[in-house]
């Protein structure tokens, strides 16, 4: 079943936020009331995808120090055909996160990923970064003024400049 980043987004928002593993059941049974056959490492494949494509972001939960994936920055969520009666299929709670505390979660994820691209000097993976950098600033409460600038810095003298 191949579902885009914005629809698997749309599965979380029907929550709030989910653990990675309630993520794969909820593709799965969506999966199923579509009549596909599911293979559960398509599935972490495509959140892994999106979480790279910061579609969703992870962010540790306080009360059982399980990871959670929530709609992230550059996410257009859509939900997807037949996703909603998924509440009632998995019967779990919604789950609101403090909004500061999923900020700096993102601002310090995305240093490292910008860091990261950086030394490795891949200017693919820098412009797309860029690109982020924009959606970060507008979604949530962070600053990533010095790390764009490096960013800019990095592409200096490349095609992307």
């Amino acid at each position: 079943m191949n579902l885009s980043a914005d629809e698997i987004a749309g599965v979380v928002d029907l929550f709030g936020a989910l653990p990675r593993a309630t993520l794969r059941t909820a593709l799965s049974e969506l999966a199923f009331k579509r009549g596909i056959a599911s293979d559960p490492d398509e599935f972490e494949a495509a959140i892994a995808d999106a979480i790279d494509s910061y579609h969703l972001l992870e962010l540790s939960d306080e009360s059982t120090q399980t990871p959670l994936v929530v709609v992230g920055p550059t996410a257009f969520p859509k939900l997807p055909d037949g996703a909603s009666d998924l509440p009632h299929i998995l019967d779990i709670d919604d789950r609101s996160i403090d909004r500061d505390r999923l900020g700096a979660a993102a601002e310090q994820r995305f240093r490292a990923d910008a860091s990261r691209a950086v030394e490795a000097g891949t200017d693919h993976r820098v412009r797309e970064l860029l690109d982020v950098s924009y959606e970060l600033d507008a979604w949530g409460p962070v600053d990533l003024e010095t790390t764009r600038d490096r960013l800019d810095a990095a592409l200096e003298g490349t095609d992307g400049a």
